[in-house]
Formats: C-alpha cells, structure tokens, sequence
C-alpha cells in the first residue's frame, strides 16, 4: 500500500477519535435531556482559551490547566442548563434551539471582548513517530489515546454507577423512570455537567493541535452535529462508530484531493446517508 495513503488511514482514525468526545457529550445530553445544544462547540472553545490563558498567561503546568478546564466547562454546562436549559423544557424544540443558538452567539462575542480576535497558539507539539515509512504526529496519537480513555471512562460511568445507570434509565424511557423513584430533574443536572466535561476534554486535545480563536467552533461544529444525526442521535455507540467512518472520510479524501474537498464529499455523504436512513446508520 501506498505509504502516504496508509498515513491518511491512519490519521482519519486518530481524527475519529477526537470527533468522537464531543459527539458522545452532544449524544449523552440529547439522550438524556432530550435538547440538542448549538453551542456544544463553543464550550470547546471556552475551554481551550481556559486552557491557553492558564498554561501562557499564568504560568500553570500544562496538565493542570488541563485539569481545571474539565470542572470549569463542566459547570459550565450545568448552568447552560439551568440558566437557559430548563425553563424551556416543556417549550416547542424551535425555541429550545433558538435559546442554545443565542448563548452561541454570546460566548463568541464575550470572546471576542476578552481576547480579541488574534489566533492564539499553545506552541506544544509532540514529535513525530515513524514506521515503515508512516509518518504519524505524536500529538494527534497522544489526543487519540486521550479520547479512547475519556470514551471509556464514560462508558465505565454509564455501566457501573447508580447515576449513570439512572442516566441510561432516563435515555430510554423518561415518563416510566420518575414512577420507579428517579429524580429527572436530578439527572439532568448530572448529564449537563458530564457532557460538559466530555466538551472540556475535547477542549484539552484541540487546543494543543489548533490555534483557539472566538470561531474555532465553526470548524468543527457543523461536523460534529453532521455525525450526531448520522450516528443517531442520541445513541452513544452509533455517534462512536460514525465519528470514525467520518475522520477516514475526511482525511482520505484530503489525500485524494485536499481539504477543502474532503469536507464537501463528507457532507455528500452524509446527504446522501440521510435520504437512505433517514434516522441515521445505527439508529434503533
């Protein structure tokens, strides 16, 4: 096989990987709380400044501004929901996602307040490793490895907790659960803030491989709502799957062609998945 196209292979699955955790937080809130959030992507992008303006600005460690930017967009996500969130949840989903989109247009423009509109760089890179002739970046391979633990450690929590079990519970059947003594309102605290967490993740893994400025979210917002809806929306394992298939798609067709390319024959694809299965690829 061709060196270089097995170097694109290779980096789809890594960049699957990385898709897969705001995937899975947009699917665990959506499942749960039964809200699609339109600004998922630009709580990536509050927590990779948080990120960049603790380890740059104040000096902290790399992997503590690491660990505070997890809590920090995971309450975040709590008071999305409580703020925001919650009172509309008995309104038409119109207004659910008009309210989601304007607290997207709020976190960019605050953004843009605070740090301008400059391309801000971590300047962190890991060096490359090589084998047979396959050149892979050693920091898109430590972010995959980072996704593969943060995917099963929220499978871990889903499995083998109380709340987590109460999480699955309510996914499948929100008007049966609160008759078996499940607080509703309980868990969708809980699935705010993991899902926020999982965006402060995703935040930590593309902050050291792209530059953060207030519309990073729009590279790779739309795709990742785009394999939410092909996955299922909704379901974990299908979001999983498709954000895989996804970054192959991706980065073979930028072999094949270039970039620009490669994101119009993802979204043909997806088009073209959409008028098939009109519920997605895994949908159940």
């Amino acid at each position: 096989m061709d060196p270089f196209l097995l170097e694109a292979l290779v980096n789809g699955i890594l960049l699957g990987g990385v898709f897969a955790l705001p995937v899975l937080g947009c699917n665990l809130v959506f499942g749960v709380v039964d809200v699609v959030w339109l600004c998922y992507a630009e709580l990536v992008m509050v927590g990779m400044y948080a990120v960049w303006f603790l380890h740059t600005q104040q000096a902290w460690p790399l992997y503590l501004a690491f660990a505070a930017a997890l809590p920090l967009v995971g309450l975040l996500g709590v008071l999305l929901h409580l703020i925001v969130v919650k009172p509309l949840l008995g309104a038409p989903p119109i207004n659910q996602l008009l309210a989601t989109g304007g607290v997207l247009f709020v976190l960019q423009g605050g953004a843009m307040l605070v740090f301008g509109t400059d391309f801000r760089s971590l300047g962190v890179e890991l060096p490359p490793m090589e084998w047979h002739d396959v050149f892979v970046s050693g920091t898109k391979l430590a972010a995959f490895c980072a996704a593969l633990a943060g995917a099963a450690a929220l499978w871990a929590f889903l499995k083998f907790t109380y709340i987590g079990i109460a999480i699955r519970a309510i996914a499948r059947d929100r008007e049966v659960m609160p008759l078996m003594g499940v607080d509703p309102r309980r868990v969708y605290v809980v699935a705010s803030a993991v899902g926020g967490a999982l965006a402060g993740l995703a935040a930590c893994l593309l902050v050291v491989q792209l530059d953060v400025h207030p519309f990073i979210g729009l590279s790779f917002g739309p795709i990742t709502f785009m394999i939410c809806v092909m996955g299922g929306l909704g379901n974990m394992l299908g979001g999983f799957l498709a954000a895989f298939l996804m970054g192959l798609i991706v980065s073979t067709g930028s072999f094949w062609w270039n970039t620009e390319m490669s994101y119009v024959i993802a979204f043909a694809f997806f088009i073209a998945v959409i008028f098939g299965r009109p519920r997605g690829l895994f949908a159940r």
